[in-house]
């Protein structure tokens, strides 16, 4: 009888630690790029989820914030690694619908964001990386693969772009749980 309880107690102990393991993984994610780490050194992974679309994994999401907690207020970084090849024109017209979604009306500034957006956004392929760093009163800078792709001065452009991913009316709501480190 003893050896049967010293067998499920070490079973047991050895699934928890398994767990403790999975978990810490879980919050584990890549060092953010050099270039964005010399803009803001002090970011912190706060949160990440995944974005699956009918089941097909798409791409895994980081935010990485200053603080305790994400505030559209200060720097941050969203961190997106791709699980499927996209044409960069793809992620320009999503990004550009998202943000109409979100109330953005004027359609020249979207062209024009669209026009700023394709010369920054390339064909990603699965494995590959693309970082928007949001700095508040100045707008946004883009890395892919960690090397800098270009930078957008436009604190409204900035927020809206975000705001696919952050603001509660998001049409992922339970990514931007995952991100805001709430799930």
């Amino acid at each position: 009888m003893f050896f049967k309880w010293n067998c499920v107690v070490r079973n047991l102990f050895l699934i928890a630690i398994l767990a403790v393991f999975i978990a810490a993984s879980a919050l584990t994610a890549q060092p953010l790029p050099a270039p964005v780490l010399h803009v803001e050194p002090d970011l912190k992974l706060l949160g990440k989820g995944e974005l699956r679309w009918f089941g097909l994994h798409v791409y895994d999401a980081s935010l990485w914030v200053g603080g305790q907690t994400w505030s559209p207020n200060r720097t941050y970084a969203l961190d997106l690694q791709y699980a499927r090849d996209i044409p960069g024109k793809r992620l320009v017209d999503s990004s550009i619908s998202e943000m109409r979604r979100l109330g953005v009306k004027d359609e020249d500034k979207l062209a024009r964001w669209a026009t700023s957006l394709a010369r920054m956004f390339p064909d990603v392929k699965s494995g590959d990386r693309i970082v928007g760093l949001h700095v508040p009163g100045k707008g946004a800078s883009f890395y892919h693969q960690g090397q800098p792709t270009g930078t957008i001065e436009d604190v409204e452009f900035s927020e809206t772009f975000f705001a696919i991913w952050l603001d509660p009316r998001t049409r992922e709501p339970a990514l931007r749980e995952a991100l805001l480190g709430q799930r």
